[in-house]
């Protein structure tokens, strides 16, 4: 499956589980969109949800501001 075929996804989910994924998981969030980290395209898309656990999260420099962002729709479902 190549990225226009991804990228033409009605909805798509990132699952990242495990310090192994840290480093990619920050790039394709984070990072600029390039293809050197061709997930990063994911930016792009209009309907992405991302899960990962602590370890696959660690990496991320804005963690904690998506951990309250996260509480925030849990709390007052906006």
């Amino acid at each position: 499956m190549g990225i226009g075929t991804i990228m033409d996804a009605k909805q798509i989910l990132l699952l990242g589980l495990g310090k192994h994924k840290s480093k990619a998981i920050a790039e394709v969030i984070e990072g600029p969109v390039s293809s050197f980290f061709p997930g990063s395209i994911l930016q792009q898309h209009k309907n992405v949800i991302v899960v990962v656990d602590k370890h696959a999260a660690s990496d991320l420099k804005l963690y904690d501001y998506y951990i309250h962002t996260e509480k925030m729709h849990q709390k007052y479902m906006c």
